[in-house]
């Protein structure tokens, strides 16, 4: 026998132990270990071809196409056989669970505002339709904005380290803690009458169930001749009803607040015992809703408005306390643990 055709013996006898092989290959890992057996760099095959050279010059094309035509049944064994075993999973995987295709398909959750947001879109929509523009100011405020320039006393307890957070260790920048200084922002930048509302977040020392050191405020300022504290009991009535529902009921008792005089907190009748008196309302009836008052003299004169000429009222609420009053809340962290559970209680409408 030729060296021919001794190496066309090994050829096919490779071949066909490979192609038997694949065939009864058990998965894709298998296949995998003889395609490097057979095809890889250090292959049977492989090593087969480096025999070449010893065979006549003459026989050598005739070998070598008999080299391309083993290689060639050896892929097509082992593409033949992964089809196999692809078909064979995918048969398998039909006799599992059955997918009912008239079950109806699942839903995918929508989002929706935040209840946060959603009440403070509200109370810009209430006060815009009475007339009240939206003004803005910075969360790091300076010493005079914050307090100063609000007719805060040097030794006000606002100005403490336990109810303040300062940004440098001599207090004279801090993270606000009040969105009044947007009122002095803003009169310092424009003559009367002015007219607006400044929603946004505030910061204080404070953390328990009902307080945060993060939460939001709404305050009002409206500053105009001729303007009294029946104007301000006139617009914040309005806004009770409007927002809490025309059978509200709210009163006005005495308070103090630095940059305004005379002051007062305005309260709501009670949502849970209507007036009876509750756990909620302390056994009041009442819920307090906001702080508010007349313009200080001194916070006109300090931005340069006539005090003799010019009055005002300012108004100050926690768009968070509304929040928890409007859909009964009774742990303010709950707004901002961002809890899907919660929050899918509020989904656009309800």
């Amino acid at each position: 026998m030729s060296n021919l055709d001794t190496f066309k013996q090994r050829l096919s006898e490779t071949a066909l132990r490979y192609e038997s092989a694949s065939a009864g290959a058990r998965d894709e890992d298998e296949l995998k270990q003889l395609r490097i057996k057979s095809l890889g760099k250090k292959g049977e095959l492989t090593r087969l071809l480096k025999e070449l050279g010893s065979i006549d010059r003459a026989d050598r094309p005739e070998a070598g196409r008999e080299a391309n035509l083993a290689k060639k049944r050896i892929e097509k064994a082992l593409e033949k056989a992964s089809e196999s075993l692809t078909k064979a999973a995918g048969e398998e995987e039909l006799k599992g669970p059955q997918i009912d295709r008239t079950l109806p398909g699942r839903r995918h959750p929508v989002a929706s505002l935040h209840p946060l947001s959603r009440v403070m879109y509200e109370l810009v929509d209430i006060f815009s339709s009475l007339g009240f523009e939206v003004a803005e100011g910075p969360d790091i405020e300076d010493d005079y904005h914050n307090f100063k320039a609000l007719n805060f006393p040097d030794d006000h307890p606002a100005r403490d380290m336990q109810d303040t957070l300062f940004m440098d260790e001599a207090g004279s920048m801090m993270l606000r803690t009040h969105t009044s200084p947007v009122q002095i922002r803003t009169m310092k930048k424009q003559d009367p009458p002015v007219k607006i509302v400044a929603p946004g977040a505030v910061y204080r020392r404070d953390d328990d169930i009902t307080h945060s050191p993060i939460f939001y405020q709404l305050e009002g300022l409206l500053v105009d001749e001729g303007i009294s504290f029946a104007h301000l009991k006139g617009v914040l009535g309005l806004f009770a009803k409007t927002f809490f529902g025309p059978e509200m009921e709210v009163r006005f008792r005495p308070s103090f607040f630095p940059f305004t005089e005379p002051s007062a907190e305005m309260d709501g009748k009670c949502f849970k015992c209507g007036g009876k008196g509750c756990r909620v309302c302390s056994q009041t009836g009442w819920i307090e809703i906001m702080g508010a008052g007349m313009v200080h003299a001194n916070v006109l004169e300090e931005v340069g408005y006539d005090s003799e000429k010019y009055t005002g009222f300012a108004f100050g609420m926690g768009i968070d306390r509304l929040a928890m009053l409007r859909y009964s809340i009774d742990n303010i962290r709950l707004l901002y643990e961002n809890d899907l559970r919660f929050l899918s209680q509020f989904q656009q409408g309800q």
